[in-house]
Parts: structure tokens; C-alpha cells; sequence
């Protein structure tokens, strides 16, 4: 909570707030110390998830390194570091929100009004493609190789079923200005290919899904402080990253085939250039050498240039 500072001024009391600080200095000896002993307190409670908290396969360092992290970003974003630790989860070895907690924290900022959700039947779906990866295994050469994502276009039968699009909006505090995110659909949860992974929530849980990715939608678009760029949980689970592709084995393949394919020949230590120019004979198709006869032109012109007689000398 911050301090209240009073002075007096002309007679009367004047209320000052103190600023507030945005997280700590890892380089002061003091508040490092501090927070030390800040975390070995979490890391020592049976409330905070497993990843902050001393076990056997989580050391004390451990232990406490995440919770340093966990409360930097708690007083950042000004909540509560054991709803920061208790909604923080990592995804891939990336940090990212649950969409609850991510809601949570726009209602309660206290800039904009509660969220709200709108919901349109935009009818039947009908036959919708959409792309599917597998990885793939590519043989190279001298025994290398390396997974490659294959896509293949698919089609998904939903003639049989409502295309529903949600929007998530509100306004700000004193304004009546309506920010919406971008349209969320059906359509484009298989489109993207969200709904048709296996064990995916969008099948069983379609409205639900559709609000937590309408209000990531809109949070990134009008709110990004609040979520400090780190995506929900769904979103890490749902989107597939282009994965890294070693194409090593792809160059020296192509060397293989291609290098040393034409012959050059140019000397260019004598300045001559006995590259042989070819031609095509538009009638018969016939490859022909070309000679050039302007070459020959300067050595004959200086070959049949007249000698310049003496001058007299007076």
C-alpha cells in the first residue's frame, strides 16, 4: 500500500501521494536480501504450485529463482504474488497466463468497465479446409537428418453444425467509446486448426473457448501491459510454432547435383577470355559456336594504318 505524505501549506494540509515503485532493484544489496527471504517464505508453503515450491526434484535455488521471477511480475502488473504463481504456467518452457486470471485482471484494473461477450449465429459451416502438420523425418547425407513439418490440406464436414462468432468488449472508465477484439469464429478455430487437435477443449467446450480467445484477442489489442506480452495457456496450446529446419544436408545435396555441371574456361591471367560463345540455329535447332570477328578488328586496323613519314626540321 502506498504511504500518504501530508505537508502544510498556507494553513492546510495537503495530501500527497507517494510515487510508487514498479518492481525492485536486483542490484541493490538490500532489497535482493529482502526478497530472499521473501521467497524462501513461498518456497517453503504448501499453496504455491509445484514449480515454486522445495521438493526433491525442485531445489531450494530453483525453488526460489522461480518465485523471484513470479513476484517481479506480481508488482509490475500490481496483484497478489500467489495469484501470479497459483495463474502462471509454463508452456513450452514460455511463461503464459490462464485466460480466467487474464479476465480477472482487466475487470479489476480498475481502467475499464467488465468485459462482455457477444454472440452471433453466422449459419451453417458446410465443408471447411483447413491445414494439418506432421513432422516428418528427412534422411541426409553422411547419416544427418532432421524433422520437417509437412502440411497437408484437409477438409472438415460441418454441414451439420452452427458457425458461432464471439466478440469480446467493453469501454473505458468515463468514456462511452465500445472497444471490441476481432471477431473470434468456429470457422476460424478449424481454419487455424485449434479445433481439430487431439485433445482439444474447442470440441467439447466451444463458447467458453471462443470467450478466453476473444478476451486474449482484446486484452493484446487495448491492454497489453496487463498481460506484459506473454500469451494464455490455450493460445501456447492451441497455435503450432513453424519448428527450426536444418537445411544442411538440403545445400550439399544441391552441390552435389549441380556443381561443376558447366565447363568455364577463361584465362584471365593472360586477359584472353577463351570462353566459347554458342548460338542456335532457329532452323535446324543446331548448336553453333560463335566467333567473333570483332576481336580481330583492332589488329587489322593497326596492321593497315600508314606509317607516319619524318617531318622536316625547319
Amino acid at each position: 500500500m502506498n504511504e500518504i505524505q501530508k505537508t502544510e501549506k498556507q494553513g492546510q494540509a495537503l495530501t500527497v501521494a507517494a510515487p510508487v515503485q514498479v518492481g525492485f532493484n536486483f542490484f541493490d544489496p538490500v532489497q535482493f536480501d529482502t526478497m530472499q527471504r521473501v521467497c524462501k517464505l513461498f518456497a517453503s508453503s504448501e499453496l504455491v504450485p509445484d514449480m515454486y515450491k522445495v521438493t526433491d526434484k525442485n531445489p531450494i535455488e530453483k525453488a526460489m529463482a522461480n518465485c523471484m521471477i513470479a513476484i517481479e511480475i506480481a508488482q509490475r502488473i500490481g496483484a497478489s504474488p500467489l495469484m501470479v504463481m497459483q495463474n502462471m504456467v509454463p508452456i513450452y518452457g514460455k511463461p503464459s497466463w490462464s485466460s480466467k486470471f487474464l479476465v480477472a485482471t482487466v475487470n479489476t484494473c480498475g481502467r475499464f468497465k467488465p468485459l462482455k461477450y457477444r454472440f452471433t449465429e453466422k449459419g451453417i459451416l458446410g465443408m471447411v479446409d483447413y491445414v494439418e502438420y506432421t513432422k516428418v523425418w528427412v534422411n541426409g547425407q553422411n547419416g544427418r537428418g532432421y524433422y520437417k513439418n509437412e502440411a497437408t490440406t484437409k477438409q472438415f464436414d460441418g454441414r451439420k453444425m452452427m458457425d458461432i462468432e464471439c466478440v469480446a468488449y467493453t469501454s473505458a472508465k468515463g468514456s462511452d467509446e465500445v472497444l471490441e477484439s476481432s471477431p473470434v469464429s468456429i470457422r476460424l478455430a478449424i481454419q487455424e486448426g485449434w479445433f481439430t487437435k487431439n485433445g482439444s477443449k474447442w470440441q467439447t467446450m466451444t463458447k467458453q473457448m471462443l470467450m478466453y480467445r476473444a478476451a486474449s484477442f482484446w486484452t493484446s489489442a487495448y491492454a497489453p501491459e496487463l498481460s506484459m506480452g506473454m500469451r494464455t495457456v490455450e493460445e501456447y496450446q492451441d497455435i503450432m510454432d513453424v519448428d527450426y529446419q536444418e537445411v544442411g544436408a538440403e545445400v550439399e545435396a544441391e552441390k552435389h547435383d549441380n556443381a561443376n555441371k558447366v565447363q568455364i574456361g577463361v584465362d584471365l591471367a593472360q586477359g584472353n577470355d577463351k570462353t566459347t560463345a554458342t548460338m542456335i540455329d532457329p532452323e535446324t535447332g543446331e548448336i553453333k559456336a560463335v566467333h567473333d570477328a570483332n576481336a580481330e578488328t583492332p589488329k587489322e586496323e593497326a596492321a593497315q594504318a600508314p606509317t607516319p613519314q619524318p617531318q622536316p626540321g625547319f
